[in-house]
This record gives C-alpha cells, structure tokens and sequence, in this order.
C-alpha cells in the first residue's frame, strides 16, 4: 500500500484511535503494524476476528489482560541455560495467569452454546501450565522478595536469622539504656551500617567504647561502632544471610528448570494473546464508533450508506451517501470549497482501508467496500520551494506517480484535478486522465470546479455528477452529498452574500461568454431531468413489483377462501346428514310412545294417520338436508328483510347457523357470529332458524273423541354445552347468552359452560352478575383448572 496514500488519508490517526483500546504493550505495537491487506480472503477472515470479538465481548464483557509483559526476552534466557531472577518469573507467571483467565473466558463463552469459528481456534492453542503458575506465586512475592516457605529450609534460615537478630537487638538497648555508656552514645539508637548493628558513638570516645567501627558520620563527628558482645552474633547472622542466598538461588534454579519444557507453548500462548488484545481491540473500536460489518467484494463496488468520518465530531458529523463501481467507474464532486469534497475522498480511501485490516466501519448496515490492491490519492497542497514545485507541478507529480503504479484493481482519489494552470488547458487535461483511467475501468474518485468536466460525465458512459450541497442563504455547507447532480461553485452568489457591490457582480458577468453564463444552468437542468426520468422508472417498477406481490397475495386469499368454504360445506353436509338421522330416530321414538300412550288410554290410533304423519316428518328433514347440501346455498325460504342484535338466523351461502351481533348497515351487510369467528354477510342471504314441528293425531273409531299428541322436534336438542362471547362487549354478549340459556333450559341441559376470556374481566362480572337474576339458572361458579378457570362461568341449569 501505498505509504504516502496513508499519510494523506490519516490512517495513522485512525490507528491510534484503536490503540487506545488495546490492554497491553505488545498488542498496541501490533496495532501500529497493521497494514491493509489486498486479498478479499484475507479481509474476510480479519472482518471475522472482530464480528467474533464483537460478539464475545457483548456477551461476556471484555477479554481480562493486564499487566502482561513481553515474555520472549525471559522465555530466551531459560533457553540458553540462564537462572531467572524472581522479576523474571513473576513475567512468566503473570503469562501463564493470563492464558488461564482468557481460556476459561473462552470455555464461559461457548458453554451459552455459542460457536466463534475464527477467533475460537486463537483461544484453542492456548497452553495452560496451573501448576507452575500455583507454584511460582506461592514461592514469588515480589521481584526482590522470595516468600518463607518457598522452601522448609528458607523457613527454618529466615526463623533463625529473626531469632538472632532480636537477640542483638536486646544487647544493644541494654547498652543504649546503661547510665555507663550515656555520655558515650550520640543518640540512643540503633542502626545498621555494612549490614551490621551498630551504635551512634562520640568520636572522643571511640577509644573508650570497645567494637568495630563499621561507618563514619560526614561531620566526622560521630561513628558508628558494633560492640563487642554482639560481633560474634553478628557473625553467626551473616552466615545464616548467605546460606538464605543460597537457598534463594536454589528455589529460582529449580523454578527456571521448571520452565524448560514448556518454552515453545508459554512463547505461543503469549503471541495468542497477544494477537486477541489487537483483535479485541478493533471489536472495541466498533464499539465506541458504532461500526458495521461491511459486504465485501474484489469487484470493485463501494456503496456507503450514512458514513460517519471518524475522525470528525461523530456528534456533528453529516452521514453521507456515496457509490462507485457498480452503475458508474468514475465520480466526479463538484461543488464549492469547504462543501465536504474532499471529506468525501478521504471517507471513501480510509473506509476501503479500515475494512483491508479488520475495522467495522462507522456505517449503516448493508454498506459494501470493495478490496484494492492498492489505493492512491492526491489530496491537498503539496507546493514546495525547496524543491521548485508549484501546486500545479506538485499535483502533477503526484499524478505521474500514481499512472506509473497503478494496477486495474486500484483506487484512485484526485482533488481538484488540473487545478494550479489555465482553466482551459487543466480541464482539457483533467478529462484526458480521466478518459484513460474509465477506459481501464479503473475506480475513480475526482472533484473539480470546471464546468467542461460537468458535462464530460454527463455525456461519457461510466462517468457521473455528484455534489455536496451548499446553503446559498445561510454561507454554510450541509455536507451532504448529491449523487446525479453536478454542484455549482455560487462565487458570485458567495460574493453577494458577503458584501461585494453588486455593481461588481453585474461587471465580472458581463466577462463571461453568454454559453459560460447558461452553461452551469444547463447542466443542472439536464442532470435534473435525466435524475427525475430515473426516479420515475424507479416509481413505475416499485409500482410494477408492488401490483404484482398484491396480485399474488390477493390469489393466495382468495384460495385460502374457497378452501375454507369448501370445508364448511362438507361440515355442513355431514351435520345435516347426523340431523336427518338423529331427528328420523326421535320420530320412532315420538311414535312409539304414541302408541304406547293410546294403549294405556285405550284408544284406538289411526296407523294410516301416523303413518302419515312420520312420512310428513321425514319429508321436511329431507328438505332441510336438500337445502343444506346446495353447494350455491340458495333456500327455498324467504329471505329475511331485517334483523336484530341477538337472533339466531342461517346463513344460506354457508348452511351454517349465527347470532347476529351488529345490524344492517347502509350497505345492507350484517354481522353475524358463527362460532367465534364474525362475519360480514348479505341480509339477503340470511333466514331465520324455526322450529319443525310434527303432529300426531289420533282418533277413535269407536267413541268419535279425538285425543291430540304433539311432538316438538327442536334444533335446540342438537344444542352444544357451551357458548363462546368472547371479543364482544357486554350489550352484544348478554343476547347471545340469554337466548342460549333458554336453549339450553329447552334441551334439558344440566349444566352449561359460557366462555367470556380473562381480559380486564368486566365481560366476566357483568354475565355473572346478570346470571344471578336470570329464571334458568340454578347455580353459578367460575371454571376450575383444566375447565378454563377464570376465563369460562360454569352454569347449572334448573
């Protein structure tokens, strides 16, 4: 990549922002190194260790690294045969404490379930050594303390070393304290000096005081003098301090050796955790920024959708809008200066870049970047006169560099092209370069303020207008960015805005060709069109789609319709066959009690007459089965002409039968409830629900008395035990209840179920409330478990 590209677009700076996020020393030197990569697998595999970081540290909060030295330089001493110093092993042990806690984070993290496939195999090459850990932290206290029971030994040197120091301790407060020795003594303390307990001591009583003198005061008027009762102790203590060293060394020895087999795996581990501190980093840079994922592709297509600079106030910044590669290789920005051109180049270059080495990008979902093999921009002024470069020459050569390096699969990024020169000759210039790099469908990105290179991409397949628009009123950029149409550089607008004559103004216009003067104007208009002309070929396929997704549901429903109708007539069918049958039994049975009353009235029955009357019977359930097998549902009975809330009627076109719960409106369209379910229906195709009933006369030949029995064969003995209101309000349910009670009392049921729903419950206290003062019912409760509890009243019926 291109080094000084990066420079131009502050990648550094955008690296900087992720380091800050990095735990540890080595793993911010990782992220320093980051390069973008120019392979799309590559790419993808880094974008996968920050979706799996990403992921992990949502769920399980951030991977625990701290105070994690490098360990190379420790891990090569080991190899060489070197004894470590406790500083040394407390790095490593600090190592292998750090592998441990991110292993079992890891093992937290997928015992939810959860599979990280990419970074899941850094954490599987992590090494745990426990033991060696457990044993370095229990032998290891600090860097230049070693604990008292790293060893029995070390215990029992140190226990006697206490013993003999406080031994000395005893003899020379015993001196400092005897009145023989006080005007000997500078002060009455004790002190160590070359590692030995000494006495402050008056120099002209150096001679007097027996001992070793170990120091002198800079004054020279005091020394410090070991007496002689403590010399021998002192010695025995110096003794016991070097076997302490010894022992020391040995406990070191033996935990370096400890070491030596494991070199290979503590040196991975540490490269693993540290290459998870980079990774972990970047998922918290995405984080922070509130990065997505972008779609990857090495075809060349860029489409952002409300990219955020991040290194711009990210609570100021304008999100903008921006594509190549797919409709169009070459975009051309124009517009006037600070509009956010050159914001755009540099969004579009650090975008592809953040993406090349793993950073989400600070976008909306669905944002695509493309993978280049290389990346070049000339942005800024780059004059020098040092090296005799003008802006025009220094952009020139910049652009001479780039055509020499270039490959098909770069991006190029050019600001202010064939700007510094004559407006003629840069512009002529500007399009040849341009020509070249769309005829190579090379991706590129150029701002300009010509108006030739307006209608160049107007006019050239490949090439597009864009522009950042520019508030004339208010002299203020809104940075957003307008692709399709060719911006304006408003000087003279500008001008106005900030106080130039405008006796000025009218003098630089009439300078201008008349063809300079429309030319801006035209191109705006042009574009504008051929911008509306897409947008309504957009409408009218959106339109297109729209009709036919409508077409096809519609199709579906109304397959969905018939079936469910064809359903209900077979039900239908097969209830007014069990109706034929059952009511063909209740007439056997009704003639046989006949008979059986006239026996015991000892009347004669006229066996033609019930006969007859059996066959009347049989003949009007036929009729209702005949009409109930109608596939059209046409009824021989006359159509209601009206209705009331409450009344139970047929619904013809359904053979099906309902309360009705809303009156005809204008439209002559009833609201009937069948089951649970309400329905729509024509008044028209709607009857009322009567009674069939068939008498039974029978006559005496003898006596010319006639005896009548009648025999009522109701709809209501075919009655279901419960009742369904629910979804109704109260003055709508209480009709359907009441008629359905009475129903019931009629059937000779017991004991009846009405389901109202849980809901608030006021449909539930009304009905019960009205029940208690209803004439069929006996007694009432609400539903236990497994009935409906709270959501059914259970009534018995009297």
């Amino acid at each position: 990549m291109n080094e000084k590209t990066l420079v131009k677009l502050e990648f550094h700076k955008v690296k900087a922002l992720v380091r800050a996020h990095a735990l540890t020393e080595d793993g911010k030197i990782k992220i320093d190194a980051l390069m973008p990569k120019t392979t799309l697998e590559e790419v993808k595999v880094l974008q996968a260790e920050t979706s799996d970081a990403l992921m992990m540290s949502v769920k399980q909060g951030k991977l625990p690294l701290s105070n994690l030295k490098p360990v190379a330089p420790v891990i090569k001493r080991v190899e060489i045969g070197a004894i470590l110093s406790g500083g040394e092993l407390l790095v490593v042990r600090d190592t292998l404490r750090m592998t441990r806690k991110a292993r079992n984070y890891y093992q937290d993290a997928i015992s939810n379930g959860e599979s990280y496939d990419v970074i899941g195999s850094y954490f599987e090459t992590l090494v745990t050594q426990n033991a060696i850990e457990r044993e370095i932290s229990r032998c290891i206290i600090s860097p230049e303390q070693v604990a008292d029971d790293a060893s029995p030994e070390l215990a029992q040197i140190r226990k006697q070393k206490l013993t003999l120091g406080n031994r000395i301790k005893e003899s020379l407060q015993q001196i400092i304290r005897s009145s023989h020795y006080q005007d000997m003594i500078q002060e009455p303390v004790v002190t160590v000096r070359q590692d030995r307990y000494c006495i402050p001591v008056k120099v002209e009583y150096k001679s007097q005081f027996k001992g070793i003198v170990h120091d002198q005061s800079s004054t020279g008027a005091t020394v410090f003098i070991e007496p002689m009762t403590v010399v021998e102790i002192g010695n025995e203590l110096k003794g016991l301090e070097t076997k302490e060293h010894e022992e020391i060394e040995k406990i070191l020895t033996t935990l370096t050796e400890s070491l030596v087999s494991y070199t290979d795996e503590i040196n991975t581990s540490y490269e693993q955790l540290i290459l998870l501190d980079s990774i972990f980093a970047r998922s918290e840079f995405s984080l922070r920024y509130d990065c997505r994922e972008p779609k990857l592709n090495d075809k060349g297509y860029i489409e952002l959708k409300r990219a955020r600079h991040p290194l711009l106030d990210q609570e100021h910044v304008v999100p903008i809008d921006v594509r190549l590669g797919r409709e169009f290789t070459t975009l051309l920005i124009t517009g006037p200066n600070t509009g956010g051109k050159t914001v755009t180049l540099k969004t579009l270059g650090l975008f592809s870049m953040m993406a090349a080495v793993g950073l989400q990008i600070p976008a909306a979902e669905g944002s695509e970047v493309a993978v280049f093999d290389s990346i070049y921009a000339d942005l800024g002024d780059e004059q020098s006169i040092e090296q005799s470069l003008s802006t025009f020459s220094a952009h020139m050569t910049n652009v001479v560099s780039i055509l020499k390096d270039m490959s098909l699969n770069s991006l190029i990024l050019l600001d202010e092209l064939g700007s510094g020169t004559d407006p003629i000759e840069g512009a002529a210039l500007a399009m040849s370069i341009l020509e070249h790099l769309r005829k190579q469908q090379i991706r590129t990105v150029a701002t300009t303020h010509y108006s030739e290179l307006k209608l160049y991409a107007l006019s050239t397949e490949d090439v597009e207008n864009a522009s950042c628009e520019f508030d004339v009123k208010s002299l203020r950029p809104t940075y957003r960015l307008l692709i399709g149409v060719p911006g304006k550089s408003n000087a003279f607008a500008i001008s106005k805005r900030l106080g130039l004559p405008e006796y000025l103004i009218d003098d630089a216009k009439v300078y201008l060709e008349k063809e300079n003067v429309k030319m801006e104007d035209i191109l705006v208009d042009l574009e504008q069109s051929k911008r509306m002309a897409e947008i309504e070929s957009e409408r009218a396929q959106a339109f297109r789609l729209e009709a036919e997704r409508l077409k096809e549901e519609i199709q579906k429903e109304r397959s969905k319709i018939d079936k469910a109708k064809k359903k209900i007539m077979e039900r239908a069918e097969l209830k007014a066959k069990e109706l034929l049958r059952e009511a063909e039994e209740e007439a056997d049975r009704a003639l046989k009690e006949v008979r059986a009353a006239a026996r015991k009235a000892q009347v004669m029955i006229d066996e033609r007459s019930l006969q007859e009357a059996k066959q009347g019977m049989s003949d009007t359930l036929k009729k209702q089965h005949k009409r109930a097998s109608k596939v059209t549902g046409k009824s021989a009975e006359k159509a209601l002409t009206s209705v009331t809330v409450g009344t139970e009627v047929m619904v013809t076109s359904l053979m099906q039968k309902g309360i009705v719960t809303k009156e005809a409106d204008k439209n002559g369209m009833v609201e009937v409830r069948m089951g649970i379910m309400p329905m729509k229906v024509k008044l028209a195709d709607l009857q009322s629900v009567k009674e069939e009933t068939v008498t039974i006369s029978a006559k005496s030949n003898k006596t010319k008395q006639k005896g009548q029995i009648s025999y009522n064969v109701r709809k209501t003995q075919s009655i279901s035990t419960e009742v369904d209101v629910r979804g109704l309000m109260v003055d709508e349910a209480w009709p359907v209840v009441d008629k359905y009670l009475d129903d019931a009392y009629l059937a000779g049921l017991k004991q009846v179920t009405i389901i109202h729903g849980k809901g608030t419950g006021a449909l539930r206290t009304a009905i019960m409330q009205r029940l208690k003062r209803h004439p069929h019912v006996e007694a009432q409760r609400p539903g236990t478990f497994g009935e409906g509890e709270m959501g059914v009243t259970v009534v018995t019926v009297k």
